[in-house]
């Protein structure tokens, strides 16, 4: 049997000897998806950016608003494979296919958002995140009001583009690490 792949360049913590916060918050997540997602066990490495990592990532990803949480994972989506994120465009794929009870729409948005089978307000939304992946310093009142134009508001526009930030940032360090997706992510959602 040929061995797995490491699932990061850098060391990874063993889970006993982690912080019990960050053992505590692995162990439900573990007892949830019936898996530990690799992203949680190389961010372990540093604990105190792993804590602040996780609270903004669910402060973006979690809170109530305008934008489903689908939606919020087309942007994830869309601008991980913008920046060839392996691991965010597979795992955040996983979770969209799982939102958006949609088995196709994670590889259509990762492919080609443009042709994907989505509304043209979700493309108005991806359009906007990938500007701020790209071009952020050219981002104006029009792009804006090509957003309220789409029934989106200020707020809107905010989610959007820290999305669009934040995952720059972790497609960053998760091409820098080589970390590598779970297996069991590429079949979730494929069966709606």
């Amino acid at each position: 049997m040929q061995d797995q792949p490491a699932i990061s360049r850098f060391p990874v913590p063993d889970i006993a000897d982690m912080p019990e916060d960050i053992r505590a918050r692995i162990l439900a997540v573990q007892e949830k998806s019936g898996f530990v997602p690799n992203v949680f066990l190389v961010l372990a490495h540093r604990p105190e950016e792993f804590r602040a990592f996780f609270a903004y990532h669910d402060a973006l990803m979690d809170k109530p608003g305008t934008l489903t949480k689908a939606e919020r994972e087309m942007i994830v989506v869309a601008t991980s494979a913008l920046n060839q994120c392996q691991y965010c465009v597979v795992a955040h794929g996983a979770i969209l296919r799982i939102r958006a009870k949609n088995a196709l729409i994670a590889d259509q948005v990762a492919t080609n958002y443009r042709k994907a089978d989505i509304s043209n307000r979700q493309k108005a939304m991806i359009e906007f995140g990938i500007k701020v992946s790209t071009e952020a310093q050219k981002v104006g009142e029009a792009d804006i009001d090509a957003l309220k134009a789409h029934g989106f508001n200020e707020e809107d526009a905010w989610d959007i583009a820290a999305i669009a930030a934040f995952f720059g940032l972790s497609n960053r360090l998760a091409n820098v690490t080589n970390m590598r997706p779970n297996d069991e992510f590429y079949a979730l959602g494929r069966k709606i």
